[in-house]
């Protein structure tokens, strides 16, 4: 950028007859405006002026220097020409990262939606369950809940989700209701089979939180395992309620230890990596996933 600067200095003098001139012009001091020539010059190695005389004289290698010079800005200026001829249809690829069980109950149900409103973009989607910061090989934008790590990269909210403790009416009327979260010990439990805090099972009673230690009959790295062995009766679980709010509200599924829930929400957030460099086509998929996820549409009462 001071190089930008100095070359144009040099310009602006040439242009200006004088350094006084070219500074007044351009909102700098005579001084300012030779220093920054002097600096070319140091830079260069060479003398580009010759000072002294009334009027801007340039040496043999000034006069070469100019021809650079105004090739230069002649470059820059096509570019920009170009650059306004860009089309102003939002298009592209866009690759987002996000957790299974959310692209599925909370994205693709609106997703044709948003491929009829912008049928330039291509999506590509990368499900994972765990967070990994992937923008410097090609994800664009990121979908994830709990604490993220610190990093540069911009996480905006976009909601909040409980995890529910759960099972089928088959299963409770054959093994019947735990009573205490401590009962989840004598039961067929099932969890995620990678380090994680949906594994902690958290509860509150008389006010003090405590985890209960979960022996899982069974692990999966998808939630949607973990459902279905729910829904066909085989045990309990814990999942988040963006993934199984459906299933509750229907009856498939039955909320339990409900006197013992934790009032702690999970933080659900869109992650990208610039603010100010962000292209339309990202800018426009976050707003359109944050109006639809506004009402929390995911929120159970019970």
């Amino acid at each position: 950028m001071d190089n930008y600067r100095q070359m144009m200095a040099f310009m602006w003098a040439y242009e200006h007859g004088s350094f006084s001139a070219a500074a007044r012009a351009h909102d700098l001091t005579p001084s300012a405006m030779s220093k920054l020539i002097s600096r070319l010059e140091n830079r260069l190695g060479v003398r580009l002026i010759l000072r002294g005389a009334r009027q801007i004289t340039l040496t043999e290698e000034g006069l070469a220097y100019l021809n650079s010079a105004k090739n230069v800005v002649s470059a820059m200026a096509e570019a920009d020409s170009l650059a306004e001829g860009l089309p102003t249809t939002i298009s592209g690829n866009l690759k987002i990262r996000t957790m299974p069980t959310f692209a599925r109950y909370q994205i693709l149900p609106w997703l044709a939606e948003f491929l009829d409103k912008y049928p330039l973009i291509n999506i590509d989607f990368e499900l994972n369950a765990v967070y990994q910061d992937d923008f410097d090989r090609g994800v664009d934008i990121a979908i994830y809940g709990g604490v993220l790590p610190s990093s540069s990269r911009i996480a905006t909210r976009i909601g909040e989700s409980e995890w529910i403790t759960c099972a089928s009416p088959t299963y409770l009327k054959k093994f019947g209701n735990p009573i205490h979260p401590q009962d989840l010990l004598q039961h067929r439990c099932f969890h995620f089979n990678f380090a994680s805090s949906w594994n902690k099972w958290d509860f509150v009673e008389n006010n003090e939180s405590f985890i209960t230690p979960i022996k899982p009959l069974a692990s999966f790295s998808q939630g949607d395992f973990l459902r279905d062995l729910a829904l066909q009766g085989e045990g309990i679980i814990r999942l988040a309620d963006y993934h199984i709010g459906n299933d509750i509200r229907l009856g498939k599924l039955v909320p339990i230890l409900t006197e013992y829930k934790s009032k702690i929400k999970e933080p659900l957030y869109v992650i990208y990596a610039n603010r100010k460099l962000q292209s339309p086509r990202i800018k426009c998929f976050i707003e359109f996933l944050q109006q639809k996820l506004k009402l929390h549409p995911w929120k159970i009462d019970f």
